[in-house]
């Protein structure tokens, strides 16, 4: 199988306007949502667990989700500012963070807390692993495979899998918009023209993008545990209690 190449016209950005003297404007600063709902996601996580999480996994998955979707702020509007593939790598490695602690998130959720808290650091190595190769082997492969497999896997997930928590519709809404971005961009210079040269596909993208991590701040905020599951949970807990004090 041939390996997938980053081609040199993929770092010609449509928009070359530049207001206010910042090259390719647009496709710059459409990344400011990430950083705003990032770190807005980071505060909710970490002071007083606003999103009551049930795990310490679920915790560090957030958390290590919330962090990429801010550096991709800055790793995004640094590539763009002058785009080629040593910048590339730090518009690439935020995403993947993201990407993979979701991953390990929504096997915690559907699958089982353990099994999800472990994949977590392997998934992360994973991602960072398939950044290292596409630079030094320029192969695709295995960041296109990082970033398919959870767009196929938590959709399916999502519908066949029981729920542990409430409002499950948003991870739907996530992957929807996360898909109409892909669209986005692969129709960037289409969508450039047919917006008579005012905004690009890719700005679009990003903007698109962006309303992944708020759709999944809302479910957080919103959600509450499934009550099956919630008594399988004080089943869990009555359980390791009672195992603790016959220990002791």
């Amino acid at each position: 199988m041939q390996s997938i190449r980053v081609m040199p016209k993929c770092h010609c950005d449509v928009i070359s306007l530049i207001p206010m003297r910042v090259p390719n404007t647009l496709n710059v600063i459409s990344n400011f949502p990430f950083l705003i709902i990032g770190v807005v996601g980071l505060i909710l996580c970490l002071y007083g667990n606003h999103f009551s999480l049930s795990f310490q996994g679920e915790v560090w998955g957030w958390v290590f989700f919330y962090i990429g979707v801010t550096a991709t702020a800055f790793g995004s509007a640094y590539y763009h500012l002058k785009p080629d593939d040593a910048r590339l790598v730090w518009d690439r490695l935020p995403m993947t963070i993201a990407f993979t602690s979701i991953m390990a998130v929504f096997i915690i959720e559907r699958i089982d807390e353990k099994t999800g808290t472990m994949s977590l650091f392997p998934l992360l190595m994973a991602g960072i692993v398939s950044i290292a190769y596409w630079r030094y082997f320029d192969d695709l492969r295995p960041y296109a495979l990082v970033q398919f497999i959870p767009c196929i896997a938590i959709p399916a997930m999502t519908i066949l899998l029981p729920a542990m928590y409430t409002h499950s519709i948003y991870w739907l809404w996530a992957a929807g918009f996360y898909l109409l971005a892909k669209l986005e961009e692969a129709a960037d210079n289409p969508i450039y023209k047919w917006t008579h040269y005012t905004i690009s596909g890719h700005s679009l993208k990003h903007l698109c993008a962006a309303m992944v991590p708020v759709f999944l701040t809302i479910m957080l905020s919103r959600r509450s545990i499934e009550i099956e599951r919630q008594f399988q949970l004080m089943k869990k807990t009555d359980k390791d209690g009672l195992s603790g004090s016959i220990q002791g």
